[in-house]
């Protein structure tokens, strides 16, 4: 079974573990293939947890042309505009840097993401270096409960295994988001911030459906995504709830499935081309 023909408006991709090679860079092939879409009026959105300013830096050469999903969701700009955004409650933010802080046998950072800057209290050059892969602006603070600003998600660093500690937050799952979005890192966000639902504004402000939305990720900060597009493409490398969820199959980052893929759907799918079973 073939693809769907598809009327491509809106592509948005995943970055670690999907967009990005194995040396998390860029691969060179995008940047031709960002042209070819701007000039077929396709929008290119790159959808992270990590936050706008290290988006903007990414794609520096492009960002006229550029949607940004940024913080997982929370925070959504096309050409400089916002077209969204979800703070958290400043109480709230206060008190779960003074729980993280409090838990014991555990090799913990806390990032607190806001709209002018990420924000980190350790200073040791192990937690820096993982911080400053994700936040292009960065300030150190002597106290992360005096930070003044729109704060849309607080991430959790564990240099162990992020799923592991996870459950100690648990109970906040009643009024907030709890995702381990990746291998070290917890993500703490108001419930109802996601890509799919950022994705979904982005629609409507935009005119883009569904059917002309494509979609590629791989890990669990990325399910809600896969609902958001017709044209839902989990990496080979896929957790196995995204690789689930989603309709069709990209080959791995590695590989540069993304830039694959989407050239395929530009130029014509091939029929042997299936979906995944």
């Amino acid at each position: 079974m073939p693809f769907p023909s598809p009327d491509l408006r809106l592509i948005a991709v995943d970055m670690d573990g999907t967009l990005l090679d194995g040396d998390g860079r860029i691969p060179d092939a995008l940047w031709p293939l960002l042209d070819r879409l701007h000039e077929r009026g396709i929008r290119f959105a790159p959808a992270s947890g990590r936050q706008l300013a290290t988006l903007q830096r990414a794609f520096a050469d492009h960002l006229d042309h550029m949607v940004f999903l940024a913080e997982n969701g929370a925070y959504v700009v096309e050409g400089g505009v916002e077209i969204s955004s979800d703070a958290m409650d400043a109480a709230f933010v206060a008190s779960l840097v003074r729980r993280v802080r409090a838990i014991e046998g555990r090799d913990l950072g806390v990032v607190v993401c806001g709209k002018r800057s990420a924000y980190i209290e350790r200073a040791d050059d192990a937690f820096h270096a993982e911080a400053d892969k994700y936040y292009a602006r960065l300030q150190i603070v002597p106290d992360l409960l005096s930070v003044d600003d729109q704060i849309f998600k607080v991430a959790i660093f564990d240099f162990e295994d992020a799923a592991t500690t996870a459950p100690a937050l648990d109970d906040l799952r009643a009024a907030h988001q709890v995702i381990v979005s990746g291998e070290h890192w917890i993500d703490v966000m108001n419930l109802g911030v996601n890509k799919g639902a950022a994705l979904e504004r982005l629609q409507a402000a935009t005119g883009i459906t569904r059917a002309q939305t494509a979609v590629f990720g791989d890990y669990l900060n990325d399910l809600e995504m896969m609902d958001a597009s017709a044209l839902s493409f989990a990496m080979a490398n896929a957790h196995p709830l995204v690789a689930e969820r989603a309709r069709f199959r990209a080959p791995s980052n590695l590989d540069h499935g993304v830039i694959t893929t989407i050239e395929k759907l530009l130029d014509g799918l091939p029929e042997e081309a299936a979906p995944a079973p």
